[in-house]
């Protein structure tokens, strides 16, 4: 070994991890790198990875280490020290060693950010569930509240994420989502409390993907569809068959706007080539009801187009008042 070799500096590895991936299911570059360590060190006693540290043979030192001492242990001998960080690392540390990279005045080891871990996509759902359940624990609102009491919260966000939708704005988009997506992870948490019919947010996760795959045949069967209508039938047969209703107006919510509702029933309708007259009432809501059939057969969503005229007229008012 020549000297050039000899004086070579040692190495720190900063490796980060993602506790929302499995214990143990480190990439195998980071078992590499552990493995060939002459010090792991790690600062959190109850990281989820160190049992299988342990279980796999690897020493790990409890407790941080400064940027001086580290750096001083691997420039030392060429060797070669491991810290097992968050996937947000540790900023006294990194910003400590940036500090003496910039000196000018060190001999520093070699320094690696090794990702030992990576989030699959929607991993941030699991966060979500886990504060969700803190805060049904510990607050005394959250605590008590039932899926009644939340009921009118669920319509308002629905609102709100339309109007954002509606608008076009992207940024109250993410928002308004977070928000009915809240909803939904509270209920379930609310259920998951039930002393006789409990369920959880996983039940209902796992619902709603076999209703989906189930619904899918195209995708996740041997049917094919080539163009949308051919996925409307796969999806309208698929329902029929789940539910065994024995009416097409059965599953229609009637506490939904008067628009929407004549808008379900009329594609209800049309979809199975009933002959159902409108009924030739009198009055305004005769009339409403005429229209919102006639749209929803030309392929006009009358809710969605009432909305954007009462918006219209919301600015013609402001104009009017001068605003």
């Amino acid at each position: 070994m020549n000297d050039s070799a000899d004086s070579a500096p040692g190495r720190i590895v900063l490796l980060t991890t993602s506790h929302r991936v499995a214990p143990g299911l480190l990439s195998w570059p980071a078992w590499q790198a552990l493995r060939a360590a002459d010090r792991v060190l790690c600062a959190d006693a109850g990281h989820p990875q160190l049992p299988y540290l342990r279980e796999a043979g690897i020493e790990v030192e409890h407790g941080s280490a400064t940027a001086r001492e580290l750096v001083d242990f691997c420039a030392s001998g060429r060797r070669s020290a491991v810290v097992l960080t968050s996937a947000e690392g540790e900023s006294a540390l990194t910003d400590g060693l940036a500090r003496l990279a910039g000196s000018g005045r060190e001999t520093m080891p070699a320094l690696e950010l090794l990702p030992g871990s990576y989030d699959l996509p929607g991993a941030r759902l699991l966060d979500l569930v886990q504060v969700m359940d803190r805060i049904r624990a510990a607050c005394p609102w959250s605590g008590i509240r039932t899926h009644e009491d939340l009921a009118k919260y669920a319509l308002e966000e629905t609102y709100e994420l339309l109007e954002a939708i509606e608008t076009g704005d992207r940024e109250a988009l993410r928002e308004e989502l977070g928000d009915v997506l809240l909803q939904v992870v509270f209920h379930a948490r609310i259920a998951q409390d039930d002393p006789d019919e409990a369920f959880s947010v996983d039940d209902v996760a796992g619902a709603i993907v076999d209703k989906l795959i189930h619904r899918h045949p195209h995708v996740f069967g041997e049917e094919s569809a080539q163009t949308p209508e051919d996925v409307r039938e796969h999806w309208m047969r698929t329902k029929a068959e789940e539910k065994g209703r024995e009416s097409v107006t059965e599953g229609v919510p009637l506490g939904q706007p008067a628009l929407a509702l004549t808008a379900k029933l009329a594609s209800r309708v049309r979809s199975q080539g009933l002959d159902v007259a409108v009924p030739a009432g009198e009055g305004v809501g005769y009339e409403l009801l005429a229209l919102a059939v006639r749209a929803e057969a030309s392929g006009v969503e009358p809710e969605t187009a009432l909305r954007a005229a009462a918006r219209t007229y919301r600015d013609a008012i402001r104009s009017a008042e001068g605003m």
